[in-house]
């Protein structure tokens, strides 16, 4: 519920009984200095009840603190509204999301992270591999590391997964960092492939806490992180 300070309204205050009063009123309702727009009614009428009837409260402000008040269950409507709002925009885009299963996703590149000189990174075969080369490149595009997939993966397909012990072709170990990893195969129809990591097919979409995210590989990621969507 909205809230209002009132700081900026102690001048408004009679001293005496009033002040006395209303300070009772605020401490009803929690803090003396966040009032919600009933707390800060009943202050309103507080003043007019125990006003000075040989000085009664200027009538200016008395519209001013209505005006105010007006305000206030102006604002509480305007931000009961956008809630309302926000939650039917994520319950569209939630329904939405289920849409995209099938599909293919991207992140968008295709770098692994090497830590520690290990990786496991997935990529994803659309048809059975027959024979090819899994390539891993450095930040300069020098080739690092190549995979025989004819003897490591021959006869699969889908998301295969990979373990990288940081060496590079000759057996040296490599800095910690990122590296491309592309794929070109022939598959048993003899069609030649191109494929890398950071592309998969959607497999299923779930929700946290009022977020999607997506399913690609065996990792879910954010809804915002896939940054295109395709048909295989």
């Amino acid at each position: 519920m909205a809230t209002v300070n009132t700081k900026g309204y102690e001048s408004l205050l009679n001293p005496g009984t009033a002040s006395s009063t209303t300070t009772k009123e605020a401490a009803k309702t929690g803090s003396s200095d966040t009032l919600g727009k009933d707390d800060f009614l009943k202050l309103l009428l507080t003043e007019l009840q125990h006003q000075d009837p040989t000085s009664p409260m200027d009538s200016d402000k008395i519209l001013t603190q209505t005006s105010q008040l007006a305000t206030l269950e102006s604002a509480t409507k305007t931000n009961t509204a956008l809630e309302n709002l926000s939650t039917q925009l994520k319950e569209s885009v939630s329904s939405n999301a289920t849409n995209l299963i099938g599909k293919m996703g991207s992140l968008g590149y295709n770098a692994i992270t090497l830590s520690n000189s290990k990786s496991t990174y997935e990529v994803y075969f659309p048809t059975e591999i027959k024979d090819g080369t899994l390539t891993i490149k450095d930040a300069n595009k020098n080739v690092i590391k190549t995979v025989d997939l004819g003897d490591v993966a021959a006869g699969k397909s889908g998301v295969l997964s990979f373990d990288w012990d940081g060496s590079d072709n000759d057996g040296n170990l490599v800095k910690d960092g990122y590296y491309s990893v592309t794929a070109d195969y022939v598959d048993k129809t003899g069609a030649s492939k191109t494929t890398q990591f950071g592309v998969y097919p959607v497999e299923s979409i779930r929700y946290d806490n009022g977020s999607s995210y997506v399913k690609l590989g065996s990792n879910y990621y954010p809804i915002s992180d896939v940054v295109e969507y395709y048909q295989p």
